[in-house]
């Protein structure tokens, strides 16, 4: 047998150099007759059916292997092959014509192909009554790019795949491919012939880490049961509903015994039934995007478009989302669009060069968290993350997606020194890229996905965030209010007898307050890294860290804006969140504790059943003041309003002096109930507050017609509704 081969493609074939390999393997017609070239470099003896089996020829002990007859066999050619002692009947690979059309070939190079999740990855399909897998990969300055996987022993030089033209797409189809099988791409960079491989940008589910390949999923379809909801969420007038978000990391809601997480239909069992009892709308799911790494939490995302095996299959988070969707829930996903790792194994230098991201690291790289910055301004890229907006939505029914560090995207100087940044073509900070990629992704969801909802995660004062793209706004639905939780915070940290020298920290948010679309969140991010729970930043004794917590809630609840809060923050959750072990549920064996969540289960009941409470929380007319200037005593108080003209107010008491005889304007003269007193003994309070004897008259305080003297306890607040 030789030894070596003079042919030149046959050595390229060899050393999986090839840049064309249908150029050389496969069925070919040669001057006199026809040729089938097979590499299999495991198989000890290949034979081809033509009109019974025969044998095929090993031309080079490396695994080449030559058929030649004067007629050809059928199309595609049935193969036969012994490999450690098994025969596999398969079909030849490079017979197989393309399957993506131009057309998306065209679409993708414009950014501009929405389903290209359906395009590119790894897809079942039946090619000439074959069945098999279709693979496809963008990788443009690769000189060649192989599928390896468990099913040919990762081996890069069996079968490398075809280039479509300028596109940079790689693909190929391979009969037989068993579903769940594992695989990655193996690439030859071009310019430097270094070998990488990385795991599938558009694979849809992958191995339990610390295992970084995809894995072959089924195109089995879900059936939906949910069109009730998703109807109703068409149709549905979000700017003026009851939005409450209980934001969950669901590997730390609660943990199992004997294993590391519960499954998504174990979570969907004990999750759902929690959150419709406590009276929230909807959840915020911590980034589930495939991630190595437990301790990012999901925000270094190296599969955007898998759903992370930690809690099962694609098809048992869909099962999650039906689930809360027929109980009413809505399900919010966090999203990543800001940046990415730079694991080897991923996105980062993908083909060899720097194709998701920046070459120059100005541009390119995240200095303070390691990680790469997207190219937004290269249209595949753009259509990658668009595409990724479009699969959430579309495949698993998401109802919105809060989008991640949204400031780190809109400004070229975001945490750099000078001299560390590029600025952009008239000289400004401002990314301009990053500005038509956002607008883009919100015309795209709220075009094709009526009523669902993006919500930006923005720090700075960046204008118009939450506003239409036609008005000049960047198109969100809504913006996390940032500075309302910094300043409510940083007012509740001090001790209540300084609090009068801060009664602005309060006030001064009702100037912006309906400049944008807000959410007012207490997050996962004001619970970790030394910045202690809520309960812990509560200032005094157990008893004034407690009746602080609970003021803080009512604050919260009855303050304009959308609301979201932290796992753990309803019951009062003694330390920092650890993504390692689960909240310590034990606590509510603790009155304190189980005062916490009776309270908060009460206030999300009541935000959700008042429409005073959220009907107008984007809207002047849905808050008035009625004396925003006692901070002599550091007292509070103000109206809520619904556009039916129902009213409730609000008193709240931030020190822990009780306050006696405390007359307050109302705007009737009626019959006046505590709705909510957080003092109440039910909540973990002392009980002092007003009973049912409370009447207003007709002497003026405050600016309103009428007023009512009160009894308002200490380091509490009060809902008040006229009977």
């Amino acid at each position: 047998m030789p030894k070596k081969i003079l042919d030149p493609l046959q050595q390229a074939i060899l050393e999986a150099r090839h840049h064309d390999p249908f150029g050389y393997l496969g069925l070919h017609r040669t001057e006199h007759e026809w040729e089938l070239r097979v590499f299999l470099p495991y198989a000890s003896t290949v034979e081809v059916f033509t009109s019974e089996w025969e044998p095929v020829p090993r031309v080079h002990d490396q695994g080449i292997y030559i058929w030649k007859g004067k007629i050809p066999p059928a199309s595609p050619c049935r193969l036969r092959y012994m490999e450690n002692g098994h025969q596999i009947e398969t079909f030849d690979v490079y017979e197989f014509p393309p399957l993506i059309s131009d057309h998306d070939l065209y679409l993708f190079q414009e950014g501009r192909l929405q389903q290209l999740y359906k395009i590119l990855g790894a897809h079942p399909c039946t090619q000439e009554g074959v069945d098999g897998i279709r693979f496809a990969v963008w990788a443009p300055n690769a000189a060649r790019v192989s599928v390896v996987g468990d099913f040919n022993h990762w081996d890069g030089r069996q079968h490398p795949m075809r280039v479509r033209n300028a596109s940079g797409i790689w693909e190929l189809f391979l009969p037989g491919i068993p579903i769940g099988a594992l695989y990655k791409f193996e690439i030859r960079n071009r310019q430097n012939g270094a070998i990488m491989v990385k795991t599938d940008p558009y694979g849809i589910a992958f191995e339990l880490r610390p295992g970084t390949a995809a894995r072959i999923c089924c195109n089995d379809r879900f059936v939906w049961e949910d069109a009730a909801w998703m109807n109703q969420r068409a149709k549905s007038d979000w700017l003026h509903a009851p939005m409450n978000i209980y934001e969950v990391h669901l590997g730390s809601w609660k943990h199992p015994e004997g294993r590391d997480f519960y499954n998504y239909l174990e979570l969907a069992n004990l999750l759902l039934p929690y959150v419709m009892d406590m009276g929230y709308t909807h959840i915020e799911l911590m980034p589930i995007s495939e991630h190595p790494l437990d301790e990012s939490w999901g925000y270094q995302t190296t599969g955007y478009f898998g759903v992370t095996s930690r809690y099962g299959t694609p098809n048992d988070f869909r099962a999650f989302v039906n689930q809360f969707h027929q109980s009413g829930i809505g399900v919010i996903l966090d999203w990543v669009p800001g940046h990415f790792p730079k694991d080897a194994f991923a996105l980062a230098r993908f083909d060899g060069s720097a194709l998701y991201e920046h070459e120059d690291p100005r541009l390119g790289e995240h200095q303070d968290w390691g990680t790469y910055i997207f190219n937004y301004g290269r249209n595949e890229v753009r259509g990658f993350l668009i595409g990724n907006a479009h699969y959430w939505l579309s495949e698993y029914h998401i109802d919105g997606l809060r989008v991640d560090a949204v400031a780190s995207m809109l400004y070229l100087d975001y945490s750099r020194k000078p001299g560390e940044w590029l600025p952009n073509q008239y000289g400004g900070r401002e990314n301009l890229d990053a500005l038509a990629f956002v607008r883009d992704m919100n015309m795209m969801v709220h075009q094709q996905f009526p009523g669902a909802l993006t919500i930006a995660e923005e720090s700075t004062s960046w204008p118009m965030v939450s506003r239409p793209i036609y008005l000049g706004g960047l198109g969100f639905s809504m913006k996390w209010n940032m500075g309302w939780m910094n300043d409510t915070l940083r007012y509740f940290s001090k001790d209540p007898v300084h609090r009068r020298h801060y009664h602005h920290n309060l006030t001064f948010g009702q100037l912006y307050a309906y400049t944008e679309n807000f959410v007012l969140p207490f997050s996962h991010d004001e619970v970790v890294h030394g910045k202690k729970s809520l309960l812990d930043k509560m200032p005094g004794d157990v008893w004034q860290r407690f009746a602080n917590l609970r003021l803080l809630l009512i604050y919260q609840m009855t303050y304009p804006g959308k609301k979201l809060n932290f796992m753990g923050n309803e019951f009062g959750q003694g330390g920092e969140w650890q993504v390692k072990s689960g909240l310590n549920w034990s606590l509510l064996s603790y009155h304190w504790h189980q005062g916490i969540q009776n309270l908060c289960r009460d206030l999300n009941r009541h935000y959700r059943d008042y429409s005073a409470l959220h009907d107008l929380d984007f809207d002047t007319q849905g808050f008035s003041w009625i004396d925003c200037d006692d901070a002599p005593q550091s007292v509070l108080s103000f109206a809520r309003h619904s556009r039916a003209g129902a009213t409730l107010v609000v008193v709240l008491n931030f020190t822990p002096v009780p306050r006696t005889e405390y007359r307050l304007g109302v705007p009737i003269a009626s019959p006046y109930r505590e709705l909510i007193n957080s003092d109440s003994s039910y909540y973990g309070g002392d009980n002092l507050g007003n009973g049912s004897g409370l009447r207003a008259t007709a002497t003026p305080w405050n600016g309103q017609p009428c007023s009512l003297t009160l009894t308002l306890p200490p380091l509490a607040g009060l809902i008040l509704e006229s009977c």
